[in-house]
């Protein structure tokens, strides 16, 4: 089920994360050559991407509702 990016935070391994409008929150590494999203590496790459929607396997699965900071 695709859901809207609304936010970002930082893990404990200092990796970004979104955090969606569902309550759900999913990382977004730039990896490549794996995942090519250079646009989390800065604060405009990651404002620009606010409201875009990203697959969320946890709502296809039900579960609960993530912590966030």
């Amino acid at each position: 089920m695709k859901q809207p990016i609304v936010g970002y935070h930082k893990d404990e391994e200092d990796h970004w994360v979104a955090q969606l409008a569902c309550g759900h929150n999913q990382h977004v590494r730039h990896d490549p050559p794996w995942v090519n999203r250079p646009w989390v590496e800065s604060e405009e790459g990651r404002a620009s991407m606010i409201g875009f929607e990203l697959e969320c396997k946890k709502c296809d699965e039900g579960a609960p509702m993530d912590q966030r900071p």
